[in-house]
């Protein structure tokens, strides 16, 4: 299987099932929604940004289809301009590369420095999917699962309406 371990095992610890699905790589939406047809869960757009400082680094997760209001979310946390974060931040702070952000990448996030967004609208789902930290498959787990997950890894999260 593509992917982690160190995912695999976490995901083995925490006795979550997952439905695992190969392709070839697909480092951004538009590439992957080729490859989703068969998944019955949330597809999502992954974002990994930093604040104008770069000392505080969320992960925004929405469902694929929607665009990320950025603006009400830089109102909201009143940490000036948010930008996408560097190869090398990725690295740090999630171990990942880019086209392969996914939340599974907070398992490297020891230290709980990533705050998570997560839209409102994907509690609506069963099922939710990611990138195992590479891209070339996806895992589809239960939603309720993907939560005791996060909540797992200990960072915080919350719920927002994030698009317009």
């Amino acid at each position: 299987m593509n992917g982690d371990p160190a995912l695999y095992h976490k995901l083995e610890e925490l006795n979550i099932a997952y439905d695992y699905y190969e392709h070839p790589p697909a480092p951004t939406v538009e590439t992957a929604i080729s490859y989703w047809k068969d998944i019955d869960a949330a597809k999502c757009k992954n974002l990994f940004l930093r604040n104008h400082k770069g000392n505080r680094h969320y992960l925004v997760i929405l469902e694929h289809t929607r665009q990320l209001a950025i603006h009400d979310l830089e109102k909201r946390l009143r940490q000036g301009k948010l930008s996408l974060a560097s190869e090398k931040r990725l690295s740090r702070y999630m171990g990942l590369q880019p086209g392969s952000v996914s939340p599974f990448g907070l398992i490297h996030d020891t230290e709980h420095h990533v705050r998570l967004f997560l839209d409102k609208n994907l509690q609506d789902y069963k099922k939710i999917s990611f990138h195992p930290n590479v891209n070339t498959a996806t895992l589809a787990i239960p939603f309720t699962d993907f939560i005791r997950f996060i909540e797992n890894c200990g960072n915080s999260y919350e719920f927002i309406d994030l698009y317009e």
